[in-house]
Order: C-alpha cells, then sequence, then structure tokens
C-alpha cells in the first residue's frame, strides 16, 4: 500500500463486511471517519505507554516464590 501525502486512507475490505461495519456504527450514531479516528487514538495511546517488563523466577529473582 502507497503512502502519499494527503490525508487520506484508503482500504479494501470485503462488500459484506464493509455493510456489516456501516450497519453497527450507525447503531451507535457514529460515521466511519469518527469510529477510525477514535481507534487510531486508542492504538497511539497504547502503542506510547512504556511497557512493563516484569522479571520472572528464572531470572533469578532473589526473595521471589519459586
Amino acid at each position: 500500500m502507497s503512502i502519499g501525502s494527503s490525508g487520506r486512507i484508503v482500504l479494501e475490505i470485503e462488500p459484506e463486511l464493509k455493510k456489516e461495519l456501516y450497519s453497527t456504527l450507525a447503531l451507535d450514531s457514529m460515521n466511519m471517519k469518527q469510529w477510525f479516528l477514535k481507534q487510531v487514538s486508542l492504538y497511539l495511546e497504547c502503542h506510547d505507554q512504556l511497557s512493563l517488563e516484569l522479571i520472572s523466577d528464572d531470572q533469578g529473582m532473589t526473595g521471589g516464590r519459586k
């Protein structure tokens, strides 16, 4: 998929999936742009969060239960 400089994003999906998505969005009083921008925001928020690296017992954690 090419990445242009405009603000447009073009996707091809199965017609039935598109129909179901638009119907479900209508039930929630949303349009595709609103839904997409919400999903983008959520994705970027989660992606930017620092991940916690937990130390497992196998890595020599002292004082931990085994």
